[in-house]
Parts: structure tokens; sequence; C-alpha cells
């Protein structure tokens, strides 16, 4: 049986995505430089499934660990998630992230190429959409990012679609993240930031718990029936639901480059998200309204459908379970990984 390299396995979303992939006996090896995850994860992935797979401490931008991997290991597929994540992080390290993204992910293609690897989904993301013009997001809109992370996501996308011009052989699905939140039911998987958060449910999440004095909330001007910006949060375990069904639809075609959104459909403002959070917990959370943020917009969700259509997948958490999983997780690792309580 081939095995699926899952590029970034022990990150956020990857080591979520492995759990599911061991739980449906696939047989997984994970490339990871542990920049923003830690061994423990691998330790927490073996619990979880119950199932034993390979790691390897490495980076993208290391073409010889590439060559490695697919001379030791019979690669099927690819799912790429090694990428620095942080858009507003990226504007200021702009030549970081191009190599990180950009060029690991060259580095990536080409050892693919050379082994005859022809099938990836790829970890992108709705900020390839920049600021669109409609709130309800569909595949087909103008891509204009306006972060270098965003930039660097699209990029990307165009390199794949140009591979696969090349050889109709290359089968590839880009999915296209809104908000991931959220983290396992079992509180034992979850986002653990390396600095300060620099998304909302992580930072809601150590105010919680005391490791922060209060959470900003970036403007109350917008657009929107209670001045804050709604976006479309989705579940951590959906989005990894959703890397399993595009895994089984590359199986099934012969030919495909697709992107698909992955959220709910639904949008949800930072206030709603602050109360559904404190009913969740039973906790107050102190927050303090401040200037907004260059690129922000209003509101943005997801249109679905296609996914929906052809990969036959939906998210199925609602917002009340988002928050509950994110407050079981940080409860349980009030320091992440490195101090667990549990």
């Amino acid at each position: 049986m081939k095995k699926i390299l899952v590029t970034g396995g022990t990150g956020y979303i990857g080591s979520h995505t492995v759990v599911k992939l061991l739980e449906a006996n696939y047989e997984v090896v994970i490339l990871d430089n542990l920049s923003n995850s830690s061994m423990e994860v691998n330790e927490r992935i073996n619990f979880l499934a119950n199932k034993r797979f390979d790691f390897i401490k490495g980076d993208i931008r290391d073409k010889k660990i590439l060559e490695s991997i697919f001379k030791k290991y019979q690669i099927g597929v690819v799912i790429h998630f090694a990428g620095s994540k942080s858009a507003t992080e990226s504007d200021i390290n702009p030549l970081e992230y191009y190599e990180n993204n950009v060029i690991g992910s060259l580095n990536l293609f080409k050892e693919m190429l050379k082994a005859d690897v022809k099938k990836i989904v790829f970890s992108s993301s709705a900020t390839v959409y920049g600021e669109p013009k409609e709130k309800k997001c569909k595949e087909n809109f103008p891509l204009l990012p306006t972060s270098v992370y965003g930039k660097t996501k699209l990029i990307i996308e165009n390199i794949l679609t140009d591979i696969q011009k090349a050889n109709h052989k290359w089968k590839i699905i880009n999915l296209r993240y809104f908000n991931p939140i959220g983290a396992h039911p079992s509180g034992i998987l979850g986002e653990d930031p390396k600095n300060i958060p620099n998304n909302l449910l992580p930072f809601l999440t150590q105010v919680a718990v005391g490791k922060r004095e209060k959470l900003l909330v970036f403007g109350n001007t917008y657009n929107t029936f209670d001045g804050t910006g709604k976006r479309d949060f989705i579940h951590v375990e959906d989005l990894a639901s959703g890397h399993i069904a595009a895994l089984k639809y590359l199986e099934k075609v012969d030919e495909i480059n697709m992107s698909f959104n992955l959220g709910t459909g639904k949008s949800y403002s930072v206030l709603e998200i602050i109360n559904a959070f404190e009913k969740c917990s039973g906790m107050n959370i102190p927050y303090e309204i401040v200037d907004k943020r260059l690129g922000d917009i209003s509101e943005l969700y997801a249109d679905t459908s296609l996914a929906k259509k052809i990969l036959g997948w939906q998210a199925k958490f609602n917002i009340s379970q988002m928050c509950e999983d994110a407050w079981r997780w940080q409860k349980m690792n009030p320091e992440g990984y490195s101090t667990a309580s549990s």
C-alpha cells in the first residue's frame, strides 16, 4: 500500500487530519520542521488513532530530505500543509514567506515529479480572494490577495495549475480554508500558537485561562448588525474531514485541477463569538475595542455548494461546539503542548 506524505503534519490542521487519515487506515509519513508545533503532537496523534506512522523532522526547503523521503517510501499522494501562515507577519517578513511557502513548495513539486508522484491536496486559503465585493464568496471570484501570505498561496495554486497544464496526469485539489477554530473533541489536540496569537479564538481562550489580560477587538464600525467584523468560522475537525473527502475524490477521477471553499456558509461577528464562548465556558471575557486592521472587511463567508456537490462534503459542527472544543483544549493544556495538565 502506498503511503501519504503529509507536510506540516504536526501543525494545527495537519495533526487533526493525520488522525483522521490513520483512523481511515491510510499509511502516513509526516514531514515537519516543528517551527510551529511540537514533538509532543506525534505522541498524541498515536494515542488518539492507536496507529503507527513515520515522522521525519525536516524542512520542505531541504531538497536532500525531500529526495530521501521519496526514495525511501512508496508515496502515492501528498497532502501539503507546510508553510508559514500569519497574514500580519507575512507583510512584515515578506522574503521569509516567499522563501518558505513558494520556494519550499517548488522543491516539493520537483521531487514529486522525479518520483512520479502526481496527486496532491494543497492547503490553500480564503485569503486568495483578497477583499471580494460580495459577502458570499464563490470559487470563481477574482483572486486578488492583499497580504503576502495570501499572495504566496495564490502563487502556489498557479504553479500547480501550470504543472497540470503541462502534464494532465497530475491530479490537484486546492482547499481554500476560511477561519479554522476548535480542537479535537478529546481536548488532546488543539491550536498552540508559539507567540501572541494572530487569530480570534486562541487569543480569546488564552484570556479565559488568564494568560492574556484582555481580548482586542479590531473595530466596531463595520457595516454589520453589531459593528464588528463577521467571518465564516469552521471547526478544525470539519476541515480535516474535508481533506479525507478530497483524497477519496482524487482516487476516483482520472484528471482534476479544482479549488474548493471549506467553510460553514455562515458568518458570525466577533461579539457573537465572544458571547458563544462565554455561554459554553461560564467565563467573562474582558475586551477592548481598538482600531481596525488594514485590509479587514465587514463580512465574508463561503459558498460551499461546490464542495458539497463534487466532494460530498459539508461542515457539521456549530459555533457552540467549536467554542466548547476550543475551551476544553485550552483548559486541559493551559500552556499548550509544553506543560499539559492531561
